[in-house]
């Protein structure tokens, strides 16, 4: 007999998984069983930006998962409706919304022009919003559900060069824990989820943010989500999640967490959280 895995009979849909750890977190989702609808606007790959939701979706399905590439501009409510309407006529519900995707700027505020700030704020904010209100009647029908976020704890650690960036990405926070107050009484969880230090990713090699001898490997996030999704939505709910304390409240090892670094764990780890070096 087959061994059960622990999402099977479960819809995701990952936004921003043509690449990166949008792509992890959609490959860790279907290995477990999962049904998972891959969005993103990337339909065909490029030298700089290789990867599209066809070939995600492609890897997954020829694994023996199974997946849906649906294009998809988070900016566009109409948009997100039609991948909804996609998602449940293809699969029959939907149970997990990652939000993942995201627009970023890594510059101090006197170099931001408002365009980009105006962008972010469509992108982080105003998507995940409209992702998560179109998927919540679906969940409400089910009885069950779970909304993760990919955006950082709130607090007060200053974020010089990250200013307009991490104005949204706390956005997206308060937007989770605001949605698992309103719906505690439903069986749907909401939270979010974000790195302890460098995570390897288009983002740290574009922008030149340290080498691999200081990133992990998107799996951490990747293993973090998948123990959030599979725990019942009721008993863990409006948390601000970090991926490696909250493996570690789940037993996770030393060695299991040193495992995730792509070289090692280094001397000196640059935390993002502003106790070592970096602030992003």
């Amino acid at each position: 007999m087959a061994r059960l895995r622990r999402l099977d009979n479960r819809v995701a849909v990952v936004t921003g998984s043509s690449r990166g750890i949008g792509r992890a977190m959609a490959m860790r989702l279907a290995a477990e069983g999962a049904a998972v609808v891959i969005t993103g606007k990337s339909e065909h790959s490029t030298e700089k930006l290789p990867g599209s939701i066809h070939s995600v979706a492609d890897e997954i399905n020829v694994a023996g998962g199974r997946a849906l590439a649906v294009h998809l501009d988070v900016r566009r409510e109409e948009d997100v409706a039609a991948m909804m309407a996609r998602t449940v006529e293809a699969f029959g519900r939907l149970d997990i919304l990652v939000n993942n995707a995201g627009a970023l700027w890594w510059k101090p505020v006197l170099e931001t022009p408002l365009k980009r700030y105006d962008l972010m704020w469509q992108v982080n904010v105003r998507g995940a919003f409209v992702c998560a209100q179109q998927a919540l009647p679906h969940m409400l029908r089910n009885g069950w559900g779970h909304i993760v976020m990919c955006s950082p704890p709130i607090g007060t650690v200053p974020n010089p060069g990250y200013v307009a960036y991490m104005t949204t990405k706390m956005g997206m926070t308060r937007l989770a824990i605001g949605i698992a107050d309103e719906h505690r009484d439903d069986n749907i969880a909401s939270n979010s989820l974000w790195p302890v230090t460098l995570i390897e990713s288009f983002a740290t090699i574009n922008y030149q943010v340290g080498d691999r001898s200081l990133w992990r490997s998107p799996d951490i996030l990747s293993d973090a989500l998948l123990e959030m999704v599979t725990t019942e939505p009721a008993q863990l709910s409006g948390r601000q999640l970090l991926d490696e304390p909250f493996l570690r409240e789940r037993g996770w090892s030393q060695q299991r967490l040193d495992a995730y670094w792509l070289e090692g764990p280094p001397a000196e780890p640059v935390y993002i959280d502003g106790r070592s070096g970096s602030s992003m």
